[in-house]
This record gives structure tokens, sequence and C-alpha cells, in this order.
């Protein structure tokens, strides 16, 4: 995986970088895996706003891309790695040995021809998937379920990770990208390895109109505004932001203050928090 970059030929494409799609195969998505979603450009069911800054972009079709522990103890061959206009990482179609497709996150490492298998007890190779309490305590696991059989939820996003840190009384301490240690059943399943295109985070974007590819509208400075509209509004020229804490358009703290409910049911899973 590597950063591309371009000849300077315009100032914004000077800076501009891309991740390299050429590992990718060149073939076009399982037509019968895409669907359209409907685009609601940040606004709710009764069209309103909840959501600022989204709209346009670019059109593009969601691949169902299976997250769960269906089809246990099938072996399926990797059929190709696709870009996916919907997330930061590849995907891969699969195909098992009854015939039917499927596409799952794309480990990095993974490569056409690659066997991958779901069940209790796998070998230790990127992209199989297994119990959580079968991986050993140092590896790195993706896609982990947060309850059994609920679907992959932690660990979705390009070059993320989970460490697996200990195994006891029915839970698995994780380690996540964020320094947050926490427990999860163990008999929930997890994808062994490290979610591809770990270098994601280094492309830049270059230019206002590649944010507006993404479908990302711009966004005006508090400080720019008059002070009916925001609270960091109004002043001769450029002002200080005024307010003791950042806030939001609605005056409400942004900085400095926990959101998480003191009450969440889960906060007794949480070892320790993020940094």
């Amino acid at each position: 995986m590597a950063i591309k970059t371009h000849k300077p030929v315009t100032p914004s494409r000077r800076s501009m970088t891309v991740t390299d799609y050429r590992v990718l195969s060149k073939v076009r998505p399982h037509k019968k895996l895409l669907v359209r979603l409907p685009s609601r450009a940040g606004r709710n069911s009764q069209g309103r706003i909840t959501v600022r800054h989204q709209g346009g972009g670019h059109k593009k079709l969601y691949r169902l891309v299976n997250f769960g522990t269906s089809r246990l103890n099938q072996p399926a061959r990797v059929m190709s790695l696709e870009y996916d206009p919907y997330r930061t990482a590849f995907i891969a179609l699969i195909r098992y040995t009854d015939g039917v497709v499927s596409y799952i996150l794309a480990p990095h490492g993974l490569t056409v021809g690659s066997e991958v298998v779901t069940a209790e007890i796998t070998p230790l190779e990127p992209g199989n998937r297994l119990k959580i309490k079968n991986v050993p305590v140092g590896y790195q696991v993706h896609n982990v379920e947060l309850t059994p059989g609920s679907g992959g939820k932690l660990a979705r996003s390009a070059g993320t990770y989970a460490e697996v840190m200990a195994q006891s009384d029915g839970y698995t301490d994780l380690k996540l990208s964020s320094g947050e240690i926490r427990r999860v059943p163990w008999e929930g399943y997890a994808s062994l390895g490290q979610v591809s295109n770990p270098e994601y985070n280094l492309t830049t974007i270059g230019k206002a109109g590649r944010s507006r590819w993404l479908g990302i509208r711009p966004t005006v400075r508090g400080s720019a505004m008059n002070p009916v509209d925001h609270p960091y509004g109004g002043g001769e020229g450029r002002q200080p932001r005024g307010t003791r804490k950042p806030k939001t358009l609605w005056g409400k703290v942004t900085g400095g203050r926990r959101t998480r409910p003191k009450r969440k049911w889960s906060n007794k899973l949480i070892i320790k928090r993020r940094r």
C-alpha cells in the first residue's frame, strides 16, 4: 500500500495525495450485492437538517457487506479486492464452496486467491473469523462483535485493529485504536488482522472541490457570523472568542466536558478510558 502523489500542475494538485489503488482488482462490483441508498443530505424524516454541511457528492451505490457470522465452517475463496465508496477500507468479494458470493471487510495483506473461513476455531491467518476466546493474547482483530450474534461493530475503519490483552471470566479485554481498553463477551466473533488501507489517514484532500465530491459542504466559521447567529459572532474586525469555553452554534459546551452518560450500562465494561 502506498500513497500516490501528482505532478504539481496546479497549486491544489501540488499538495493533493490519494491512495494507490493498483492493489485492487480491475473488475466491476457484483451487481446482486449493490443497492442505491436515498440521499438525505443530513435531513431527518421531517425534512429538517439535523447534521449540517452535508449534501451533493458523487453518485454511489452501497455494497452489501456481511459483518456477521453466517455460513459457519464453509471455506471461501477471495475472488477480488474492491473499492467501497461508503467506507475508508477496501472490501473483498468471496465465493463459498456452494457458489454463494458475499462481500467482507478486507484485512491488510489479504490477496486474491486466498482462502478464508468462519468457524469457532480457525487457523490464525488474516481474514479468518473465529470466537474471540480462541484468539491468543497479543493478536490483532477487527470487525469485533459487542454482543454475540449481533455482527461486527468495533474496528471497521481503514487501518484500525483491536489488540487482545487478556482472557478471563467469559470476557476478552481489547485495546482499541483510541487507547481505550474494554471488555467484550468472548462468545462473540472477530476477524483476524488489521483492516486494509492503513495509510488512508495520510491522504491530503488538496482542494475544496474534492470535499464536495465526498458530499461535504462548506462550513462557515462562528467568528465570521453576527452575534444573533453564533456565540462567537460580532465585534469590529477579528475578535477573541469572548466565551470561557468553546461552544456550538446552540451554546452547548463542546470542549472540556464529558458527554458519555454516567449511568450507561456498558461503563462497567470499560477498564481504561480513551486518551
